[in-house]
């Protein structure tokens, strides 16, 4: 690789050593890299206190022996110091890069996701209040589109129809109608591992995808948790990830 210059956004920041930090960043045309900066806990260090985790940098790295690039520059474009006076944002933050960094481990870069978790990040500095359940999963519902697993809402997955859908299969990556759950039309394995998802939960899903983060809609807490699990069924059937639930703050 060389010398690379990019922007970058730190998922992950980790002491090593006695002086030294290990990152975990994600870049637009690069994915996910690890890197070590080199001294960079000395007192007056040139990197100062940049290289912790949400700021969006525009980096210089070298690629050597080791495995892990090495740091050389690092440029703030934006600190998101409002984020970090709320403990909300803070854990929404870490939650959304978490995401990022287990979906996305591949060094394939992804224009699309590294705007996004830059876009949900300036939302949360912006306003720490946006830290709720509802803008969590919408950011996740969007993450399924660039991983190529958008949900299939608008029709059965068994058969195509539209009137009935009562239940969410994550092995078959979308909507299940009544009839093809209840006549056995459809592959064991989708109807076996569905669960009811309620109309508010569809509409919440529905409108999510189609609108941009910072219109994310509510909805009760019964209708986001079936959105969470059918977020979670359809990662791990397709993706075998597991992410961390996507709030532990506001609702």
């Amino acid at each position: 690789m060389g010398p690379l210059k990019t922007e970058a956004v730190v998922l992950r920041s980790m002491r090593y050593g006695e002086a030294d930090r290990i990152l975990h960043i994600y870049t637009p045309q690069h994915g996910r890299l690890s890197a070590i900066a080199k001294g960079s806990r000395r007192p007056h260090s040139r990197f100062g206190g940049r290289l912790e985790p949400f700021f969006r940098l525009r980096m210089d790295l070298h690629e050597g022996r080791s495995e892990l690039l090495t740091v050389t520059g690092a440029h703030t474009v934006a600190g998101h110091a409002r984020l970090r006076t709320d403990a909300s944002a803070l854990d929404a933050a870490a939650r959304a890069c978490d995401a990022v960094g287990r979906l996305f481990e591949t060094s394939e870069g992804h224009p699309g996701v590294f705007h996004l978790l830059c876009n949900t990040l300036s939302l949360l500095d912006s306003d720490p209040t946006r830290a709720t359940r509802a803008h969590a999963l919408a950011f996740r519902l969007k993450l399924l589109v660039a991983a190529g697993l958008a949900p299939r809402l608008s029709g059965c997955v068994s058969c195509g129809s539209q009137p009935g859908l009562t239940r969410f299969t994550g092995a078959g990556g979308g909507m299940l109608c009544e009839t093809c759950f209840s006549t056995g039309n459809g592959r064991e394995s989708w109807r076996g591992a569905s669960f009811p998802l309620g109309g508010e939960a569809m509409e919440f899903m529905t409108t999510a995808l189609s609108r941009p983060l910072a219109q994310v809609p509510d909805a009760p807490a019964a209708a986001l948790g079936q959105v969470e699990r059918a977020i979670a069924d359809t990662l791990e059937h397709h993706a075998h990830v597991r992410l961390m639930a996507a709030s532990n703050g506001r609702t």
